[in-house]
């Protein structure tokens, strides 16, 4: 079989990723490999695409390999579906999966990503390969990943392919036309509408003029194409250290000084490739340079997006867990699906409400379970990522579990008690009395004033 591997990682040679690819090229002599290294040529394969479209022909099986960065694929990868879909190569009934290394930081909607992204162009889509960084050093990791390519080829000789999602009914989209009223505008509140707008996306513009209508402060747009970026995150961790990027395009200060000092967050673009154009995933990756710290915790955000949102499951997780890792409230999304003025509107007057009443919620397992992969990431890794270490030891997020000794004793005690028969007889029937005695306290203290 002809395996073509898009080494995606910006590293190239050096990629982790791609030596688990490596790793199984050594083992199949009897399959034929190609490995191109689009991520690191990105800029070249944006000028002559052509030693793509003709590797993609002669595919069999064409293996996406890449390192997971914020939620999704690197801006690299983005860009190269951007080019393949706009080349308009062939690749219907080809065979597609993926290998991708991280610490399962959001793997899931990574790998969701680019199975969409096949399926549009038609191919049969097998399970991919999420492994640990260090997976391919262990015995076990080695192990799985011969699994992986064992039931890769088993997959395609016998059809077994992932279910394609349920695609949106086509509908005649009509540019929106602004029909909010100007809202008086109150002083004290600043809010940045972050954007990729494109000049001939009269629809996205005309919601984001009803939004700054509707909105009752004041607002100012970015919008990213506007931006000279030198090139996505190369993931050379040179920010880890100093916070300054190694890029010399004034990203970092941009980011701090333009867009991070707002009281408000919203965030504009039109949907394509199930997520939107490559500039935001370029403006995405390169907030690395903050690392793994949440420094813009409790700033309120909202959404203007245009496009079938409903039918992109994916993306709403996306976004959802996006404001759930970063500890901000997510004041809502207004979409151009149904009555796109009175979305605008209701949006608009959510995200000035939680702005002034500062409004948080607690977080769910999108927060919780991503914050605990970056605890115990920070944690071993603090000799190098010296700024995120000292930010997560003064915000308090090393909440490691083991220091809980009072709860952990307390939890012994009652366990002890309940192991005697005669402590079990006489607290049959009140242990769920117990437990919420606390929380009538609470009750009783409200209503007593």
């Amino acid at each position: 079989m002809n395996i073509l591997v898009l080494n995606a990682s910006p590293k190239g040679k050096n990629s982790a990723t791609v030596h688990t690819a490596l790793y199984l090229q050594a083992l199949h002599p009897e399959h034929s490999f190609t490995f191109l290294p689009v991520g690191q040529r990105i800029k070249a394969c944006e000028k002559d695409f052509s030693p793509v479209r003709a590797a993609l022909e002669q595919a069999d099986l064409v293996l996406f390999c890449y390192p997971v960065y914020t939620f999704i694929a690197p801006y690299q990868l983005h860009r190269l579906i951007e080019l393949i879909k706009a080349d308009g190569v062939d690749l219907s009934g080809k065979f597609a999966s993926q290998i991708t290394t991280s610490k399962h930081f959001y793997d899931v909607t990574a790998h969701r990503y680019v199975e969409e992204n096949c399926f549009d162009l038609g191919m049969k889509v097998i399970r991919g390969l999420s492994a640990d960084m260090e997976d391919l050093l262990s015995e076990q990791g080695q192990k799985e990943a011969r699994d992986f390519f064992d039931q890769l080829i088993f997959s395609c000789a016998h059809g077994l392919f992932v279910t394609p999602p349920v695609k949106a009914p086509a509908r005649d989209k009509a540019v929106y036309q602004p029909a909010l009223p100007q809202a008086a505008k109150t002083a004290g509140k600043d809010v940045v509408i972050v954007t990729n707008c494109a000049p001939d996306d009269q629809n996205l513009a005309n919601m984001i003029a009803d939004f700054r209508a509707a909105l009752p402060c004041e607002s100012r747009v970015v919008n990213l194409r506007d931006f000279p970026f030198g090139g996505g995150c190369l993931g050379c961790f040179g920010c880890a250290i100093t916070g300054k990027c190694v890029y010399k395009d004034g990203f970092d200060e941009f980011l701090r000084n333009t867009i991070q000092t707002a009281d408000g967050f919203v965030y504009a673009f039109t949907i394509s490739d199930h997520y939107t154009h490559s500039s935001f995933k370029c403006f995405d990756d390169r907030q690395f340079c903050n690392g793994h710290r949440t420094v813009t915790h409790g700033t309120p955000i909202a959404y203007l997006i245009s496009g079938d949102y409903r039918y992109e499951p994916n993306l709403r997780m996306i976004v959802e867990g996006r404001a759930e890792v970063g500890g901000n409230y997510l004041a809502g999304v207004a979409t151009d699906e149904g009555d796109t003025a009175g979305n605008i509107r209701s949006l608009a007057e959510n995200l000035a409400f939680a702005m002034e009443k500062k409004l948080t919620r607690p977080a769910n397992f999108y927060g919780v379970g991503g914050m605990k992969i970056f605890r115990d990431l920070i944690y071993v890794m603090q000799g190098l990522m010296k700024a995120d270490h000292k930010f997560y030891k003064q915000h308090g997020i090393y909440d490691f579990p083991q220091k809980q000794k009072k709860r952990i004793l307390q939890m012994k005690l009652v366990g002890a008690l309940m192991a005697i028969p005669s402590v079990q007889k006489q607290a049959k029937g009140k242990m769920t009395q117990a437990m919420v005695a606390p929380y009538q306290k609470v009750i009783d203290q409200v209503k007593r004033g």
